[in-house]
This record gives structure tokens, C-alpha cells and sequence, in this order.
């Protein structure tokens, strides 16, 4: 406790709680009251959550083909999936959403067969777009991330495996890649955060996250700095929430790996 409440620590505890308290007494947010804003903010929080978890789920379980496809596969399968990878990481984010939502997206409309079908009035939304671009971005980075970390796992595991008369398939789920994921844990986490910090562009498209509930505040009341300290707030208790839950898969799952 006395190596915790050091004489530095202790002064920046105390700035900050200056800091905090004045922000509470002298700025302006009455309009926290008002239960247009409260819904837009609690809906806005969800909307991003939800993509943050849903586009990482996704990109993720893309990521492990192409990451696998570039370390061990054929030269057919290797060279599209590199060729994916240098697309998505040597190109804008915000560029590849717009190409899919004003790009694509306004093909549909032109297309018999797509407009009369089921899919039609989700086709019509912005969200798929979000997703889909979101969650080929982060298939792009953590593809190039996991091919390094297949590489890495020591092959004499993999040809002991196969001495053994493992099945091919056996070896990937069992050595391969519990092995890969352990390694690349700390890097999933910080690509989270980053992923994070993405979906604010989704609001380019039509698509209420918590990042353009702050812009409507500004815009409805002419508040500036109050909607954006308590954007600064969330994305930082979001962040924190990241760190924690990936410090804790990390003690779980160790990264250091025979």
C-alpha cells in the first residue's frame, strides 16, 4: 500500500480529481436530463458494442483460414489470401465502407432478383455494410498477424503429431492452432481496442453509434466539450473493460507455450 500511494501517484490521483470535479460543477450537462438524449446515448452505447463484438467474432474466424491459408496452404489458396490481406491493410477503412455502402450497396436496387427477394430489407440498411467491412478489416490484420504465429509453432510438434497417425485435421485443432492463438493473444486485444476506435466511421454511413449521438448533442444544444468528455469517458470504459477481459484470458491461457 505505501509502494502504491508513492508521492508522484498520489499528486496525479489528485489533479485528476480536481480535474473531475471541476468538469462536474463548472460545465453544463443539463441535457443529460432529458430523456431524448438518455435513450439516443443508451442506444448509441449498444450500437457500438454490438458492432465491436459481432465484426471481431466474425473477422476473427476469417482471420484463421486466411492466416492459415498463407503459412501452410497451396500456392492457389496462399496468394489470394496475401493479395486480401495487402488490400485491406494498404487501403483506408473509411474507403472500404463507403465502397460497399454507396458502392454495392446502390447496385442492389438495380437488380431484379435482389430486390423482389427476402434478403431486400436488409440489403436496404446500412448496417450489413458496417459489418462486413468492419469484419474484413479485422480478417485483413489478424489473418497477417496468425500466419505469422502458425509459422512460429515448433514443427517437430507437428511431425511427432503425424508419427503418431494424428489426422490432419486432429493436428490443426489440437497443436496447431491452440498453439497460434496463445501466441497472438496480447495482439488480439490491442486490434480490439483499435477495432474500437474504428466504429466511429460507421456514423458516415447513417449508422447511430455512440460517437454520433455526441455530434447530435452538439448539434441540438450548441454544447461542445460536454458530449465529447463524456465520449472520452466511454471509449475509455470500454478500453478498460478490453484490457481486463483479455488480462484475464491471458492468466487463463498462458502465451508462453512449449
Amino acid at each position: 500500500m505505501r509502494d502504491f500511494l508513492n508521492l508522484r501517484r498520489v499528486i496525479m490521483i489528485a489533479i485528476a480529481a480536481a480535474f473531475v470535479m471541476w468538469c462536474a460543477y463548472s460545465l453544463r450537462w443539463d441535457w443529460l436530463a432529458n430523456p431524448k438524449y438518455q435513450s439516443m446515448i443508451l442506444r448509441g452505447l449498444w450500437q457500438t458494442i454490438w458492432m465491436l463484438v459481432v465484426t471481431m467474432v466474425i473477422g476473427f474466424a476469417l482471420a484463421i483460414p486466411i492466416g492459415f491459408a498463407q503459412a501452410a496452404g497451396p500456392r492457389y489458396l496462399a496468394w489470394p489470401a496475401r493479395v486480401f490481406c495487402s488490400v485491406i491493410r494498404g487501403t483506408p477503412l473509411l474507403m472500404q465502407i463507403w465502397l460497399l455502402y454507396y458502392g454495392i450497396g446502390s447496385l442492389f436496387p438495380s437488380i431484379p432478383w435482389i430486390r423482389d427477394s427476402a434478403m431486400w430489407p436488409i440489403l436496404r440498411q446500412a448496417w450489413p455494410y458496417a459489418v462486413l467491412a468492419l469484419s474484413l478489416s479485422v480478417a485483413g490484420y489478424e489473418g497477417e498477424i496468425l500466419r505469422g504465429a502458425f509459422k512460429s509453432v515448433p514443427h517437430g510438434q507437428l511431425e511427432a503429431a503425424r508419427a503418431m497417425g494424428m489426422p490432419r485435421f486432429t493436428i490443426f485443432r489440437r497443436i496447431w492452432l491452440p498453439q497460434a492463438i496463445q501466441r497472438v493473444l496480447p495482439t488480439i486485444g490491442g486490434e480490439t481496442v483499435l477495432q474500437l476506435k474504428c466504429t466511429p466511421l460507421i456514423s458516415t454511413i447513417t449508422i447511430m453509434d455512440i460517437y454520433d449521438v455526441a455530434g447530435r448533442v452538439r448539434r441540438d444544444t450548441l454544447v461542445v466539450y460536454e458530449p465529447l468528455l463524456l465520449l472520452a469517458v466511454v471509449y475509455m470504459a470500454i478500453t478498460g473493460l478490453i484490457v481486463l477481459l483479455f488480462w484475464w484470458f491471458e492468466r487463463r491461457f498462458p502465451s508462453k507455450v512449449a
